[in-house]
């Protein structure tokens, strides 16, 4: 049963690094001398950066919120799953813990869907997207399984 919980607990803090670097390193969309993220655009010229912060648009603030919200209701989840853990009943089910992990899957994946499709006018077509980027669609289902394995998982003496 040790071994179960540290796998669920792994897992979720897995889930929770990658939402993290997703959101806060400066890589969704990369070119030769562009790299672009939520927060700037840079470009390289020789060895000097210049980096200017993100549009105004709408869609990217929606692409902030959206990655910021799944990284708190992830660490909310994490932390409920810590309080149910001591305080639910012998048979009962983590339903809370996993309706917030689930959020921060659907979070994460709504924010990455925006990103995709409104990126082609922001960025030019010949970049391509980032490792930030990639992480974030790999966050994805490492949150939502966790998640599904809270609702499943029952408490055990």
């Amino acid at each position: 049963m040790l071994l179960l919980l540290l796998g669920i607990v792994f897992l979720h803090i897995a889930a929770l690094v990658l939402l993290f670097v997703s959101t806060i390193v400066s890589v969704w969309t990369t070119g030769e001398t562009i790299t672009s993220d939520l927060w700037r655009n840079c470009t390289t010229y020789g060895r000097e950066t210049s980096c200017n912060p993100a549009s105004a648009g709408e869609w990217i603030q929606a692409v902030q919120a959206l990655m910021i919200l799944s990284i708190i209701f992830s660490v909310l989840s994490l932390f409920l799953f810590f309080c149910q853990l001591f305080t639910l009943q012998k048979g009962g089910r983590f339903f809370l813990t996993g309706a917030f992990q689930i959020l921060a899957s659907l979070f994460v994946m709504s924010g990455a869907i925006i990103y995709t499709v409104m990126s082609p006018e922001w960025v030019p077509e010949k970049h391509n997207f980032g490792y930030s980027y990639i992480l974030a669609w790999v966050a994805f289902p490492l949150a939502l399984i966790s998640g599904l394995i809270y609702v499943i998982l029952r408490k055990r003496e």
